[in-house]
């Protein structure tokens, strides 16, 4: 006699491909990336005449340098991040009677009638060496002290946080009153 081979059934594998498909679409849809985050910065538009060099008086800037072993310098004067948020509120803040602070500007906004704005400017500059951490660290900080001005304007003028705002003519009007004025120049090498 002899002897049968033993049949080895066969396995319908014409169905595993669209499992995996369905597998992987499946954990496409359900998996959360992560998002990166920054800081959220309106660039100025374009200078039209980039030669013409602006003339801002002494008065209206306040200094702010970072050199690379993360020391600040406020107005050429040693800083310290746990200040300058109260410092920049003060140096933002209109005091038209304050012969050494930031001139003002009365201007008639809609919805808040004549307001004294301040021509301020931050002058952010730190050098290449400066830590990851306390450039952030630093402009948190300045973000801070204007968003504190725009709430204590926002319940001032109509009796909310600036954060629970919803209608978009009244943050308009909030920002125009107290705009974020940071320059930030290249940087470089501060000792």
């Amino acid at each position: 006699m002899a002897k049968q081979k033993k049949k080895v059934p066969d396995l319908n594998a014409g169905s595993m491909a669209d499992i995996s498909f369905l597998l992987l679409i499946f954990f496409l849809v359900t998996t959360t990336m992560d998002v990166d985050s920054g800081i959220t910065r309106r660039l100025p538009p374009p200078v039209e005449n980039p030669e013409m060099d602006v003339k801002v008086k002494e008065r209206n800037i306040m200094n702010v340098m970072i050199n690379k072993y993360d020391k600040m310098l406020i107005n050429g004067k040693p800083g310290d991040i746990a200040t300058l948020k109260e410092m920049t509120k003060e140096f933002a803040t209109p005091r038209p009677s304050d012969e050494t602070a930031p001139e003002v500007e009365v201007k008639n906004i809609e919805l808040l009638g004549d307001v004294m704005l301040s021509k301020g400017v931050v002058s952010l500059k730190n050098d290449r060496g400066t830590s990851y951490l306390m450039y952030i660290s630093v402009q948190n900080e300045l973000a801070r002290a204007f968003n504190e001005l725009r709430d204590e304007m926002s319940l001032k003028h109509f009796n909310q946080h600036y954060a629970d705002l919803t209608d978009q003519d009244k943050i308009d009007a909030i920002n125009k009153a107290v705009p974020v004025r940071i320059s930030e120049a290249e940087p470089e090498a501060i000792q």
